[in-house]
């Protein structure tokens, strides 16, 4: 790309030119800002050499990091987070190593002693339950390899951080450290971006904290003063661009890092069954040919909506209300709902089926209603759960995974998931 430097009537502008044409010139700004200029207006426009730095040379020098402070590990699997603009491009490029990640967040060398690599990079819609395995066995060797770890943050991704953060929570049994899972939901190149004070917070938690298990981490509310500490199970993503876009459902958070000061402070005790950090570390992987199903109620429904999960290992309803579904027939609009019923009824005798609130607050009682007894009738499963349909997805799948059966243990309190459950009544 040329640099060229453009000579108006009352200033000069400097960039690298885009393009060009009859009527206009464009030019991107030292900002990496592109700019349009009339050729009306241009007195005269020069062009110089301007080398283009590689990636190569553009790498950060070594920065000696500071002795004493706690060692963190972050291991990146994709997402906004760790990506900086090149403004000689427009594009934005990831930057994984320890000296670009100081360079670009110069706070965390204060806070710890920084370790990282890349793990995997890709979108984390592309997520499968191997990659669960994958993270929480390079978590294990880690920990294997290094005793003195005081930590391990994960990168990825929003759209999927919090079944990621499940996975993890019903995976490992005896964490001995905080695995706190973070991202960005806006890119490096905005001023409004939430990559450095999600991380920051997430390394500040963690060097500060005793607290064992996984967490996620992320923006209080839309303002920069504080990060939300959340339990990894039985959050949801509740934004598509917000920046403080994870709730918890059903259950408080557990803590809030001031961004300006890094103090902690703790809004709710973490739940004595999710510690299991007395014993060895042992993982529970999830089988990784598991098929599960979500199946969202709602009118209009037809039984053929459940023929292409005959041959699934388990099935999530979401129902309405107190969860129900359509299996009432009550005019001639309604046959459909008998064969509903049927199919429901079929499956039911096959393979777990789990109910969970499509209303996302709120605990599931099929005892309420006739839709709801009838479905308790047919071994639907769930009755009085308030786990969100994302945990109660992943829950499913792990309990089929250690070959638990889901009617006996679904309901049992395994990492703290019911914990404090009336919270969202």
């Amino acid at each position: 790309m040329k640099y060229v430097a453009l000579s108006l009537k009352d200033e000069t502008i400097e960039g690298l030119l885009v393009k060009e044409d009859d009527k206009h010139v464009v030019i991107k700004l030292k900002s990496g800002y592109n700019i349009g200029i009339s050729r009306r207006r241009i007195i005269d426009m020069k062009e110089f050499e301007q080398k283009i730095v590689s990636k190569e040379d553009a790498k950060p020098e070594k920065i000696l990091q500071k002795h004493g402070l706690p060692k963190v590990l972050i291991l990146h699997t994709g997402g906004t987070i760790a990506s900086k603009v090149d403004y000689q491009t427009g594009a934005v490029t990831p930057r994984f190593s320890p000296e670009e990640l100081t360079s670009m967040f110069p706070e965390i060398r204060d806070l710890a002693h920084i370790e990282s690599r890349l793990l995997r990079n890709m979108a984390s819609d592309d997520m499968r339950f191997a990659h669960y395995n994958l993270m929480a066995k390079e978590i294990k060797k880690e920990l294997e390899s290094d005793k003195n770890l005081k930590g391990i943050i994960i990168t990825q991704g929003t759209d999927t951080i919090h079944y990621t953060s499940a996975a993890l929570s019903f995976i490992f049994e005896n964490l001995p450290i905080p695995v706190v899972i973070t991202g960005a939901q806006r890119s490096s190149d905005r001023g409004s971006t939430d990559a450095a004070m999600n991380l920051i917070s997430a390394v500040a938690f963690i060097a500060n904290t005793s607290l064992k298990g996984v967490f996620i981490c992320f923006h209080e509310n839309i303002s920069d003063d504080n990060c939300i500490i959340l339990n990894g199970l039985n959050a949801k993503k509740f934004h598509s661009s917000r920046r403080d876009a994870f709730k918890p459902i059903n259950i408080p958070p557990i803590a809030r890092i001031n961004y300006l000061t890094k103090d902690i402070d703790y809004i709710s005790e973490y739940p004595q069954s999710a510690l299991n950090s007395e014993g060895t570390l042992k993982l529970h992987l999830f089988d990784e040919d598991l098929k599960i199903a979500i199946i969202v109620s709602h009118p209009n429904m037809s039984a053929s909506e459940f023929e292409p999960y005959k041959d699934f290992d388990g099935i999530i309803l979401e129902g309405t209300g107190l969860c129900h579904f359509p299996i009432n027939e009550i005019d001639e609009y309604t046959k459909e709902h008998t064969n509903i019923k049927n199919i429901l009824e079929s499956l039911a005798k096959k393979i777990p089926i789990v109910m969970t609130l499509q209303t996302v607050y709120g605990t599931v009682n099929m005892n309420v209603y006739s839709p709801g007894r009838a479905l308790l009738e047919m071994g639907i499963i769930g009755n009085y759960s308030s786990l969100c349909t994302e945990t109660s997805f992943v829950k499913l799948a792990w309990l089929l995974s250690q070959k638990l059966d889901p009617k006996e243990y679904f309901m049992k309190d395994l990492r703290g998931e019911f914990s404090n459950k009336e919270m969202g009544e």
